[in-house]
């Protein structure tokens, strides 16, 4: 029976395995590849004044229409790199603040006594039971010209006048470091809370420092909480929307404005598509090299 029976044992085991990894597969199927599929075809479609906005796929007298002017006029309109690109200096810029104050807290927290990190990482979850909008509103006012932050630095003779910080790129870079600082903070922790203080010991006990037990033992292993919070803030970022519409200016043009101005304003759903597809192409690419040079990476330490 050794053989057969553990085959038949381990038959069951394969197929749970199968359909446990499958669940994620067919999330991603339903709720990401089909939509993608469906803009994507869009894109290369004509606007149309009608019902739906944009020509059909297939037509019975010239059979496939497919078209990629969208994508040619992306490249001769400016408007559209320069959204993108200004998205991604913001976005880099957010995500660079946010792993410069996220990391110090998030150690902060993994080194504390257990009977504080609760109440400390409740602390850091806290903004999520408020309202995204509202708390974005509340911005608003804390940053206009009579806000409570002009109204601080008259106090303390910083500024003979309000200063004109609402409607800035300085404002969005704010509000969204404010928005998705938790996201940098948790990743982090989740890894720094579980690293060996073994390792920290051995490091002072062959005369390493706490600088150069950081730089060549912390630093190190935290690296894939860095890159997860690096992702989980930069994503999201690059296509904001809310916030550079509250608190941007006119000049405060990211990807995710155009995006909507062109679906919603222009009615232009090809060219709202083509911009949207480029803008996941923008964020899937780098993720996929990623995961190639860790996997490579893996292949060599073996």
């Amino acid at each position: 029976m050794g053989r057969g029976g553990s085959a038949e044992w381990q038959r069951p085991e394969r197929q749970w395995r199968r359909t446990v990894a499958g669940v994620p597969y067919l999330w991603l199927l339903v709720f990401f590849l089909a939509p993608f599929a469906i803009v994507l075809r869009i894109s290369f479609a004509d606007p149309l004044i009608g019902q739906p906005p944009f020509t059909p796929l297939h037509d019975e007298a010239q059979g496939l229409q497919l078209t990629a002017d969208n994508y040619r006029f992306l490249t001769e309109d400016d408007l559209y790199w320069v959204s993108y690109l200004k998205s991604m200096r913001i976005a880099l810029v957010a995500t660079l603040l946010c792993l410069l104050i996220g990391y110090p807290m998030a150690y902060g927290i993994a080194r504390a006594r257990p009977v504080w990190r609760n109440v400390l990482l409740l602390l850091v979850m806290l903004p999520f039971w408020t309202s995204f909008l509202l708390r974005v509103y509340a911005w608003m006012g804390m940053l206009s010209g009579q806000g409570v932050v002009n109204k601080a630095l008259l106090a303390l003779g910083l500024v003979d006048q309000p200063v004109q910080i609402l409607y800035t790129d300085f404002a969005v870079c704010l509000g969204i470091v404010y928005t998705y600082l938790p996201f940098m903070i948790l990743p982090l922790y989740a890894v720094l809370e579980r690293l060996d203080g073994d390792l920290l010991d051995a490091a002072a006990d062959l005369g390493g420092g706490p600088r150069q037990a950081f730089l060549d033992i912390t630093l190190p292993l935290s690296a894939p909480g860095v890159v997860a919070g690096s992702m989980l803030v930069f994503i999201p970022a690059l296509g904001e929307f809310v916030i550079p519409s509250l608190l941007g200016g006119l000049d405060t043009l990211m990807i995710g404005r155009t995006l909507y101005d062109e679906f919603f304003i222009n009615r232009d759903w090809p060219l709202a598509s083509a911009v949207a597809s480029v803008l996941v192409l923008i964020l899937v690419l780098p993720i996929v090299v990623f995961q190639r040079v860790s996997q490579l990476g893996r292949e060599a330490a073996r």
